[in-house]
């Protein structure tokens, strides 16, 4: 599977290597292109899965904030609720489009 901006490509794996949480694919660390991504300082505490890291996203001098999110450090209950541990895997969202 593959996560693009227009024709960019930031991440790329094996859809068996994915985990999809609440609808959305989280994307192996490795696989991600870590230079499209920069810390965006936006708060936000999931109740179940823990503290979140969210991303700007950019490609071609555009930047999309807050489009790209990862849990650096789930609840260790949240393991158990998604049946992998899915530390530092990244999500994305809107402009970002995930295909086969």
């Amino acid at each position: 599977m593959k996560a693009v901006v227009g024709d960019t490509v930031i991440a790329e794996a094996d859809k068996d290597d994915l985990i999809s949480i609440e609808g959305n694919w989280y994307f192996p660390p490795a696989s991600v292109k870590q230079e499209f991504l920069s810390k965006s300082p936006t708060p936000y505490t999931c109740p179940w899965k823990g503290e979140c890291q969210y991303f700007t996203v950019d490609v071609d001098g555009q930047a999309l904030q807050d489009r790209a999110w990862s849990y650096p450090t789930p609840y260790p209950t949240a393991f158990d609720r998604v049946g992998k541990d899915f530390s530092d895997y990244v999500a994305f969202w809107k402009e970002v489009t995930v295909t086969e």
